[in-house]
């Protein structure tokens, strides 16, 4: 269990991937003031707890207290949703680029992986 709710904080930024400046806009606090936040320098108040909360899909209990799970949903859905907002905010032939750009990360995260791709399997009735 994370003694301090500052370190709690980091560790919810960190488990989300994002940097310190993007969680900072996320719950529309200027970062030098978020830093200070998570440096102990200044006092985590409700309404950032809140903020976190609300923004990020993480419990309040957690991050009041650090009992129980860091995400009151499931993270991927909370990740899904940030992803729909942001891909619902580009014009289509943008829309159509990005999912073009994620089909080929999933193809090569496969090769790395040593999976079979898409491009590697060979069609059912091939001779080849």
């Amino acid at each position: 269990m994370i003694a301090k709710i500052q370190d709690r904080l980091v560790a919810v930024r960190e488990a989300l991937g994002i940097t310190q400046r993007d969680f900072c806009r996320g719950i529309y606090v200027s970062q030098s003031y978020y830093a200070q936040i998570e440096s102990g320098k200044r006092p985590v108040n409700d309404r950032i707890i809140a903020l976190v909360c609300s923004q990020y899909g993480v419990s309040k209990e957690y991050l009041s207290t650090g009992k129980g799970k860091m995400f009151s949903e499931d993270l991927a859905d909370l990740q899904l949703q940030q992803l729909l907002e942001i891909f619902n905010e580009l014009e289509p032939p943008f829309r159509d680029y990005v999912i073009l750009q994620v089909k080929q990360l999933v193809e090569a995260v496969k090769k790395q992986k040593g999976r079979p791709t898409r491009k590697d399997k060979k069609p059912p009735n091939s001779s080849k």
